[in-house]
C-alpha cells in the first residue's frame, strides 16, 4: 500500500544553515499492518508523515500509494489517505456531525451527512453527534479527528502522535480504534516517541534519528538486535550502537 524509496529533505535553519530533516529514508507498509516510525524530537518523523501526506514535497525520492506516484500526481494520491497531525483542531462551534459531513462534501462524497453519522457511531462517538467540538473530552475530540479522516474511506492512515495529551483511559481507548482500524485492511503509518505503544501496536517499527532509520523490524527482532527485553532499552541500545544518539539529542 505504500512504498518509500530513499527519501530526503533539507531546510534552510537562520542559526544552523542547512538542515537534512529527512535522509535516505526507505520502508514498506502493507495492508493491514500498523508500522511505527520511533525517534526522539527531532528526528524527522513528522517532516516525513508531512511528506507521506503529500504537504510537503522531497528533494529526492518517491513515495507510491496504492500504485499513485504521490509526489507526481499528489491531488490522486490524496484520496488514498488520511493524515491526522498531532494537533489537529476542530471547529468549536460546529457540532461533531457537521464538522464530519463537512469534511463528507470536500470529498465529493453523495451522501456525506449519512457517512458521517455512521462513521461516528462506528468509532463510538454517536451519542455526541450533535454536541459542538468546544465541548467535547479530549479522547472524544480524537475520536471526531479520526472520522473526520476517514470519511472518504481511505486505505492508509498517516498518525503523528495519535495520544498526545490523552489521559490513560483516552489512550487506551484511541489505540483500540487504531488497531481496529488496521483489521479492517488499512496500512497505518504510526509517528510516536512513546515505546510502550509502539511496543504493544505496531507489527513493525522504524528508530529513526536525524533524519534516517537505523533499524527496522518487529519488536521482537528489534529486541533480539540488541540483546535488551523491551523495546525502550533497545531504542537506547541501538541508537547508540549506530552512532546516532549524540546526533539525537541524548548523548
Amino acid at each position: 500500500m505504500l512504498k518509500v524509496s530513499d527519501l530526503a529533505r533539507a531546510f534552510d535553519d537562520p542559526a544552523r544553515g542547512r538542515v537534512e530533516a529527512v535522509r535516505g529514508l526507505s520502508f514498506a507498509v502493507t495492508p493491514g499492518e500498523i508500522y511505527g516510525l520511533l525517534g526522539p524530537n527531532g528526528a524527522g518523523k513528522t517532516t516525513t508523515l508531512r511528506i507521506l501526506a503529500t504537504l510537503l514535497k522531497p528533494d529526492r525520492g518517491s513515495v507510491v500509494i496504492g500504485g499513485v506516484d504521490a509526489v507526481s500526481d499528489a491531488l490522486r494520491a490524496r484520496s488514498l489517505l488520511a493524515y491526522v497531525p498531532a494537533e489537529a483542531g476542530l471547529p468549536e462551534r460546529l457540532t461533531a456531525l457537521e464538522t464530519v459531513t463537512l469534511f463528507g462534501r470536500v470529498q465529493g462524497l453523495r451522501r456525506p451527512g449519512e457517512r458521517a453519522l455512521a462513521l461516528l457511531e462506528s468509532l463510538g462517538a454517536g451519542r455526541y453527534a450533535k454536541s459542538h467540538c468546544g465541548s467535547l473530552s479530549t479522547g472524544m475530540k480524537r475520536r471526531v479527528v479520526l472520522a473526520r479522516a476517514l470519511v472518504h474511506d481511505p486505505p492508509l492512515l498517516l498518525l503523528d502522535e495519535p495520544t498526545d495529551g490523552l489521559d490513560v483511559g483516552g489512550r487506551r481507548e484511541v489505540l483500540g480504534l487504531v488497531r481496529s482500524l488496521a483489521g479492517d485492511g488499512r496500512a497505518v503509518v504510526v509517528s510516536s516517541h512513546i515505546m510502550s505503544e509502539v511496543e504493544t501496536l505496531c507489527s513493525r517499527a522504524g528508530i529513526m534519528s536525524a533524519g534516517r532509520i537505523v533499524a527496522e523490524g518487529s519488536v521482537e527482532e528489534l529486541c533480539d538486535r540488541s540483546g535488551c527485553d523491551n523495546l525502550g532499552d533497545a531504542f537506547m541500545q541501538l541508537l547508540s550502537s549506530n552512532g546516532a544518539e549524540a546526533e539525537a539529542g541524548l548523548g
